[in-house]
């Protein structure tokens, strides 16, 4: 009686607790071949469980009962079918703000803050200075934006997006942020809804389409069929954008004004053709990603 006690005891299924789950998940990612298996694994669970992800370290004993092991599999199952973690959630990390996106925005990429970081050594802090119009082109979620509004409150922020969906997300991300009524959204596909003699900028930034257009089938399945592909297709060259901002940004510029561009990392003798060509830079520079890829345009406007 007593080894009959023991053995069931023994085969009784293990229950499911936050490591058992984590290993579980991250092989079954990996089969499925999903990069950064155990990251997403983690970041799904706590998600699903509403924790941090260190806390998941701190309960690595703590069961799930049934009603977290069936939200997580609903994560799972998604995750499976390569929606990115980001639109799963409804949001990303971006300068240490959780931005609201959708499948109507692009999720915000690491090498975007290389782009906030450069306008930020040229954006001046607001005391002993007059304040600075800046618009972003193309806002999406509101990352670029935002991300500067947050850093450099006293200037003047506006941000315009072809996509209805979009200004509503950037919206809502700057109430989120407390931010509202502080950036001027607008509607319109780059400088059309302005008039460049009302509308005199200190500072244009964009990180518009860069991707040539046969290249997006390539693309990861998360990026290629969950993505707005208008937001990643630059074109035959992956330029048309690019090419469009250049040209029109300086009559929207102060003399003197600045643009910034997010470009991909092999266009740098391309986009410095298309400055030069244009004639009405007096400096045109790039700078680089974390990973040491070209990623940054700087083009000063003639100051006569």
């Amino acid at each position: 009686m007593q080894t009959s006690r023991l053995i069931k005891s023994q085969t009784k299924p293990s229950p499911w607790t936050i490591l058992n789950i984590l290993r579980w998940t991250t092989s079954y990612f990996q089969s499925h071949d999903i990069d950064s298996p155990r990251l997403d694994a983690e970041i799904l669970l706590a998600y699903a469980l509403e924790l941090k992800r260190i806390d998941l370290y701190l309960r690595y004993d703590q069961p799930l009962n049934e009603v977290e092991l069936a939200q997580y599999k609903r994560l799972i199952k998604k995750r499976i079918q390569r929606e990115p973690v980001a639109y799963i959630m409804g949001y990303k990390e971006f300068w240490s703000m959780d931005m609201a996106v959708c499948k109507d925005v692009l999720i915000p990429r690491p090498e975007t803050e290389c782009l906030v970081e450069q306008v930020l050594n040229y954006l001046p802090e607001i005391s002993g200075s007059d304040p600075w119009k800046v618009l972003d082109l193309g806002t999406g979620s509101g990352a670029i934006i935002l991300s500067l509004m947050s850093e450099r409150p006293g200037h003047q922020f506006f941000a315009s997006d072809y996509s209805l969906k979009s200004i509503e997300i950037a919206h809502k991300n700057s109430r989120t942020f407390g931010f509202d009524n502080m950036v001027n959204f607008f509607l319109g596909d780059w400088f059309a809804p302005l008039r460049s003699h009302l509308f005199p900028f200190d500072l244009i930034v964009s990180n518009p389409p860069y991707i040539e257009t046969y290249l997006l089938p390539t693309l990861a399945p998360e990026i290629y069929h969950f993505e707005p592909i208008t937001a990643l297709d630059g074109g035959k060259e992956g330029l048309s954008s690019i090419r469009n901002i250049i040209d029109q940004s300086p009559g929207f510029l102060k003399p003197g004004g600045y643009l910034f561009l997010e470009i991909g990392y092999d266009q740098l003798k391309s986009v410095n053709a298309i400055a030069k060509k244009n004639g009405r830079y007096e400096s045109v520079y790039f700078t680089t990603d974390y990973s040491g890829n070209d990623r940054v345009a700087i083009m000063r406007k003639s100051r006569y």
